[in-house]
């Protein structure tokens, strides 16, 4: 995908976010929570509610096609499939039936040389495994497997849906509280400088709370990274998810100062304020927590 189409889909979901949050608010009738008589908190409440939650959900409900748009994966088509891809569909199938999916995820190959592999979609029902033609020239079929296991738990746990909602109410608790803070914080200026301060008050305090909401978040994700792994094991057995971790183990410990691994997303950090970030636990660790099942 070239460099225009990509900054195009970008300005298209966001503009679809904020298009459809305006309207949404515009047909529930929230008043503005800022008037000459202070700020309503319950009209506050709805409006972070609102652009909290919904931001998320929009963008979860968009999660395929953007994949498959910013990412270039090419769907596999049943029909059409042959040899390797022939054998990833069919393995994909074979274990989202033994993970009890209501229905087979759409498959797909994108290319890059990063030892990748994620999971997508906003229901059990329409989700999207896709694996970088990078994992699959290196990895033996029991790897792979493994691989495919782990993404495959993501989808049979809603992990996607569990993310949206610790996300969006991570976004709905900055936004109220960095807005009732700033306007405490205004009420002892000057009256003509109050609406300037208020904003920058606002300002500063998201990106400080959305920081402190990011090591939440970022908990979190460690946890279900746990559980993907311990499924993935009982799915491809415990032999294949071990392998699968220590193959990524050994080829992305050499690249460790790289920071494109990130979507299995390969490993976290092991140390200091930067592992509080880490979505994924360090690969020794999952290792470790497996052989301990």
């Amino acid at each position: 995908m070239t460099w225009f189409k990509r900054v195009f889909l970008f300005m298209a979901v966001n503009l679809l976010v904020v298009a459809t949050l305006s309207i949404t608010l515009q047909f529930l009738g929230v008043r503005p929570y800022l008037s000459a008589r202070g700020l309503d908190y319950g009209a506050l409440m709805t409006f972070c509610l609102i652009w909290g939650m919904g931001g998320a959900f929009i963008s979860l409900g968009l999660s395929r096609i953007v994949a498959k748009w910013s990412m270039g994966v090419q769907v596999i088509d049943p029909q059409e499939a042959r040899g390797e891809s022939m054998e990833l569909l069919q393995t994909v199938h074979r274990l989202a039936q033994t993970a009890g999916l209501p229905v087979m995820p759409e498959v797909g190959i994108y290319e890059s040389p990063e030892l990748n592999a994620f999971a997508t979609g906003p229901t059990k029902s329409r989700a999207l495994v896709a694996v970088s033609t990078g994992l699959l020239g290196s990895m033996s079929r029991p790897e792979l497997e493994g691989v495919l296991a782990h993404e495959l738990t993501h989808v049979a746990n809603g992990d996607m849906v569990t993310m949206t909602l610790i996300q969006g109410v991570v976004n709905a608790f900055v936004m109220f509280l960095a807005r009732v803070i700033a306007f405490a914080v205004a009420q002892n200026m000057e009256r003509d400088n109050r609406r300037m301060v208020q904003f920058a008050v606002t300002l500063a305090l998201e990106i400080a709370l959305s920081l402190l909401g990011m090591v939440v978040v970022a908990w979190f994700s460690r946890r279900r990274e746990f559980r993907a792994d311990a499924g993935g094991a009982r799915l491809a057995g415990r032999g294949g998810m071990i392998a699968a971790l220590e193959a990524l183990q050994r080829r992305y410990e050499p690249l460790e100062s790289q920071t494109a691994y990130a979507s299995l997303k390969i490993a976290g950090k092991t140390g200091g304020f930067m592992a509080l970030l880490s979505t994924h636990p360090p690969l020794e660790v999952r290792i470790a927590a497996l052989k301990g099942a």
